[in-house]
């Protein structure tokens, strides 16, 4: 016993000075070997599903707060709608912006970014601007700030980044050791702290404060043309900030006052507008610019993409309910309609997982059925069940696809195809299926016995199928992956060639 005592000191003693500069670890204990740069297909491709880090990183993330918002907790929503004032559809097949005078109900959610749900809306703060757009063909989100930029380029800093900005965990308070500890090491972040600590960090009111998308995405028109947008919200009441000293004044008599101020304009009848701009780049235009475009730390340059005018949104009901409506609202970069894709952006890409699992947490799995995140058309999904499910599903086939009930895909609604060096991006079966040798290799290394009991048992389920064509189908699915076994399952289901040949073949 003491020498088994001593070995595991020992081993204990190594372990500590193996470890004694405690690497960053997964949950399960592994060391990371980067936590900087998130899994790309090249430098400038999209983000992999597989980086299991930056997944587990924005997973945890997502789940901090009960139930109120890790970021955006503090703010205040309004109705209003979008009138379209220019044909976009040489560039975008989207349907809100294919025809001048088109008009889309809008639900807009302003916000503080860092702060809790109670605090001051003087503070010095990124502004949110989203807004969710309710489109025949389905939901669509602008989700930005007032600015334009943002601190870091790659969504596997933003845990770190909102953990350093956010309260101490040990002493409950903001503190700047903290976080420019943390922008320390960010020094792409210059550019937004530069703007942040201008007066431009406290806007006056929701009302008199700009919009921008930050992130570049993709608009593609019918003939699958792509061309990269940047979106940019004009405030037709003006842009106004604050010095420190006059939010401190302000705030000294009304801590929320850019709510109040909102509501109270509305209420007059003097409903604020804002006209919609996109600035517009080929992929062919990135190499001619001194920065990456798709960059969210960065600007495009009006000289590099001038300011096209879409159309103009104006605000003119207050919700009828704070939390069913502000409260629950849920937006997300990911809520896209046909015409509109996401770019290779690395923040984007992991805001577009990150933000609906978010809400999955939150408000839970059927968020999207409130009516405040519900489409204006119906929807079609097999997603079902969960918490406060409300779907009334009256089909047996929540599956596809189905030939007794089918639910198509929209061939041209397909994710556009990119290059990324030698590598493609597209929506496409793989090369080599070879779909059926190793199942008839498997079928002749059987024994007569284990043949026999295998033609039995499929047959045994298969009869039971009502569909004459599923059954002959499967039956020369078998016969390509083994002549005595698609023979012998013919025989047992009493399915002839003819059968399986009739249905086999495409349809025309």
């Amino acid at each position: 016993m003491k020498a088994t005592s001593l070995t595991l000191t020992g081993l204990l003693f190594s372990l500590q000075i193996t470890f004694a500069q405690k690497p960053l670890t997964t949950n399960n204990g592994a060391p990371v070997g980067d936590n900087q740069n998130s899994l790309t297909i090249g430098n400038e491709g999209p983000v992999l599903l597989e980086d299991i880090h930056l997944v587990e990183k924005l997973a945890a993330f997502d789940r901090e707060r009960i139930p109120e918002r890790v970021v955006h907790a503090r703010g205040a929503g309004v109705h209003g709608v979008f009138e379209c004032k220019a044909d976009m559809s040489a560039f975008t097949k989207a349907a809100l912006f294919n025809r001048a005078g088109k008009q889309t109900p809008v639900f807009v959610r302003f916000s503080t970014v860092v702060h809790g749900q109670g605090s001051p809306e003087t503070l010095r703060d990124p502004r949110g601007f989203a807004t969710k757009f309710y489109t025949e063909e389905g939901n669509y989100d602008i989700v930005g700030n007032n600015l334009p930029v943002f601190f870091i380029r790659d969504a596997i800093k933003f845990p770190d980044m909102v953990h350093s900005l956010k309260p101490s965990p040990i002493t409950n308070k903001q503190d700047p050791n903290r976080f420019f500890d943390f922008f320390s090491h960010i020094p792409e972040a210059t550019h937004m702290l530069t703007r942040v600590y201008s007066d431009y960090g406290i806007p006056a009111s929701y009302r008199e404060m700009n919009g921008s998308s930050v992130h570049a995405f993709k608009w593609i028109n019918a003939k699958n043309e792509v061309v990269y947008v940047k979106y940019t919200w004009k405030s037709l009441q003006g842009e106004r900030n604050l010095s420190v000293e006059e939010a401190a004044k302000i705030q000294g008599s009304d801590f929320q006052h850019a709510t109040v101020d909102l509501y109270n304009t509305i209420k007059k009848g003097n409903f604020p507008k804002w006209d919609l701009y996109v600035q517009m780049l080929k992929a062919s235009d990135f190499e001619k610019l001194d920065y990456y475009p798709l960059d969210a730390t960065k600007i495009w340059n009006e000289k590099d993409a001038p300011l096209t005018l879409v159309g103009t949104m104006t605000l003119n009901k207050i919700p009828d309910n704070f939390f069913e409506y502000t409260e629950q609202s849920a937006f997300s970069p990911a809520s896209l309609v046909p015409g509109i894709e996401p770019s290779e952006d690395k923040l984007l890409q992991g805001r577009l997982f990150s933000y609906f699992d978010t809400h999955r947490y939150r408000i839970g799995a059927n968020f999207q059925q409130l009516p405040v995140n519900a489409p204006l058309t119906k929807t079609n999904s097999n997603n079902q069940d969960g918490s406060f499910s409300n779907k009334g599903t009256r089909s047996n086939v929540n599956y596809q696809p189905s030939r007794t009930e089918d639910k198509p895909e929209r061939e041209k609604e397909k994710h556009s195809a990119a290059r990324y060096g030698d590598v493609s991006l597209a929506q496409t079966k793989i090369t080599k299926q070879n779909n059926f040798q190793q199942a008839g290799e498997f079928y002749r290394s059987l024994d007569e016995t284990n043949k026999s009991n295998l033609v039995k048992n499929l047959s045994g389920d298969l009869g039971a199928v009502e569909s004459k064509e599923v059954k002959s189908i499967m039956v020369g699915y078998f016969y390509m992956a083994d002549r005595d076994l698609g023979i012998r399952l013919s025989k047992a289901l009493s399915i002839s060639r003819e059968d399986v040949e009739k249905y086999m073949m495409p349809k025309k």
